[in-house]
């Protein structure tokens, strides 16, 4: 009888063995060789940042751990993948590859082309599993919205895999482990190395807990914390980042989450709260499903009538201003220092990043969002650059929204705390004039010592800037061509409702921009291509830019 080959799992952005199919479908079949590749060219991509790193590594110490209870090692290769699968045939002479389908950026997808050639070549077998409710090979949504529903929650609903009670270890891996899981936090791979002091840790472990105080305490006040940044971080689940590095399956998530919306039927806060976060788990994949079905999204502004607008270097000193948070807007340097210490942000705000640089700043999207992405613990390609062009308006689609960061400041750190804790330069400022400190009557800045532009900076005419922008876009979207591409985009991208058979009109949609805040979001509505969403948290209307005025 022939040998069974080796089961080779492959392990990416799903660092786990609770809910994992490919192990669980390896250890029935043959000996295992579970591997975890560190490929320098992905961590030395634009996107990449050292705070991701520390919490893949963190959570691969927690898988590491929880493979050996099997009794199987955590081999860890450092190079190319294709590399190490010639190298494995070339050893084992009879191999399988296991892993979960991925939509990452731009290297990834090309990595995993790669890997298809070399397997198809070969004649490896790549059993490949979903774990999120994305569908590959989708060319449109219309008409199949209903489809593409019952596709994720078929997903969801299924019974979660359980990890392996035990499994033979494929002989002879040590030849192909260069790194043990104590040498991981040591590796300087040439990616951003910006410190993030205040980061969340990786691992499931980690992330288990965390969604524990989530659903036994702090997700009460979750509904009406989102918009606010010192309310979202207590009470927000911040379960992002485990959902983007697959410690937490997102099935295991909703399965759960179903359970604690029965036990907290009774009770209106818990149940407005549970249900505005089952929501962001649905929009969640709907979002990645955009930038899998459309991947130039990552590089290319997608309304072809909109390209070309807002470009400048990337060393300009508005750029870099805005990076480091000295932009002279209170909120947005509030926010910006905030997210290079935490690595996390509500999403309000991190729209509101986004809108002050692209409007406000007159910045193509771009830049910004490398910027962010290398920021974003929780960074997820799928979610990150379909919703940076929206909030930039680059869609071609979607209703322009522009922040005032002022309004916002008002609305969502009323107190000035947030403010004060991020840009102490300000602490000393009344309440009143923290948001808008050029505006500082002259006896005040004598009698609080305070001068703008001396200890703070002066920000630029922000409002007058995103008028202007607001409308060239506008104009830009009217012409006949532009209106033809926007139908194009979204008929391949949007959420939409299937035609009435016997009217051959769709269901009317709803096309005001809701918050995700709103009572009438429940888990398996279908909302328009105008809707927000993100892996954490949204935003509800936006104020127009009025009043306020900043010195020039």
């Amino acid at each position: 009888m022939a040998k069974a080959p080796i089961q080779v799992v492959w392990f990416k952005r799903d660092l786990r063995i609770h809910d994992h199919a490919p192990l669980t479908n390896a250890a029935a079949a043959g000996p295992v060789l579970p591997l975890f590749a560190i490929e320098p060219d992905q961590w030395q991509a634009a996107d990449s940042a050292l705070r991701h790193w520390q919490f893949a590594a963190d959570s691969l110490v927690d898988l590491s751990n929880a493979l050996a209870k099997l009794g199987l090692p955590l081999c860890i290769w450092q190079g190319d993948i294709v590399g190490l699968l010639k190298a494995l045939k070339a050893y084992y002479g009879h191999i399988a590859l296991h892993s979960h389908q991925e939509t990452g950026n731009a290297w990834s997808f090309e990595r995993d082309k790669r890997v298809h050639a070399w397997c198809q070549t070969n004649g490896i077998t790549w059993q490949e599993t979903r774990q999120q409710g994305v569908v590959r090979g989708l060319s449109s949504r219309t008409g199949h919205q209903t489809r593409w529903e019952s596709h994720w929650e078929s997903l969801m609903s299924a019974p979660t895999y359980l990890a392996p009670q035990s499994a033979q270890t494929a002989p002879g891996w040590e030849i192909f482990h260069h790194l043990d899981v104590e040498q991981l936090h040591t590796l300087t791979l040439g990616f951003d190395t910006t410190p993030c002091p205040q980061r969340q840790r990786g691992g499931r472990s980690e992330g288990r807990a965390l969604w524990r105080s989530f659903v036994q305490a702090r997700g009460r006040r979750y509904r009406g914390s989102l918009s606010k940044p010192l309310l979202a971080w207590e009470f927000g689940s911040r379960l992002s980042p485990h959902l983007a590095w697959g410690t937490l399956s997102m099935r295991e998530v909703v399965q759960s989450l179903r359970r604690q919306r029965e036990k907290h039927s009774d009770d209106t806060a818990w149940s407005r709260s549970l249900r505005a976060f089952t929501s962001r788990l649905y929009w969640h994949c709907h979002f990645i499903q955009k930038l899998e079905s459309e991947p130039s999204i990552e590089n290319q502004t997608l309304h072809p009538a909109l390209r070309g607008l807002r470009e400048r270097d990337p060393t300009h000193p508005t750029l870099i201003a805005w990076k480091r948070g000295q932009t002279g807007v209170p909120l947005v340097d509030a926010c910006m220092r905030s997210l290079i210490a935490t690595g996390w942000l509500n999403f309000r705000m991190r729209a509101m990043l986004i809108s002050h640089a692209t409007f406000g700043l007159g910045l193509h999207w771009r830049e910004p969002a490398l910027h962010l992405a290398r920021l974003f613990t929780d960074f997820e390609p799928g979610i990150h650059y379909p919703q940076v062009q929206m909030q930039a308006g680059a869609t071609g689609t979607n209703a322009l929204r522009v922040y005032n960061p002022i309004k916002q400041a008002e609305d969502n750190d009323p107190t000035g705390e947030f403010v004060a804790r991020w840009v102490p330069e300000l602490k000393r400022l009344p309440l009143e004039w923290r948001a808008r400190p050029w505006a500082l009557p002259e006896s005040l800045c004598q009698r609080f010592g305070f001068q703008p532009g001396e200890h703070y900076p002066l920000p630029n005419d922000f409002e007058t800037e995103a008028r202007h922008w607001k409308k060239m876009l506008y104009e830009l979207r009217r012409t006949p061509e532009a209106r033809e591409s926007s139908r194009a985009i979204v008929d391949k991208l949007a959420s939409q409702r299937r035609p009435n058979k016997r009217t051959n009109t769709r269901k009317p949609v709803n096309r005001k921009q809701l918050s995700l805040f709103d009572n009438e979001l429940f888990d398996n509505e279908l909302f328009s291509n105008d809707m927000l969403a993100d892996n954490e948290a949204t935003h509800g209307e936006t104020a127009p830019l009025e009043g306020n005025k900043p010195s020039k």
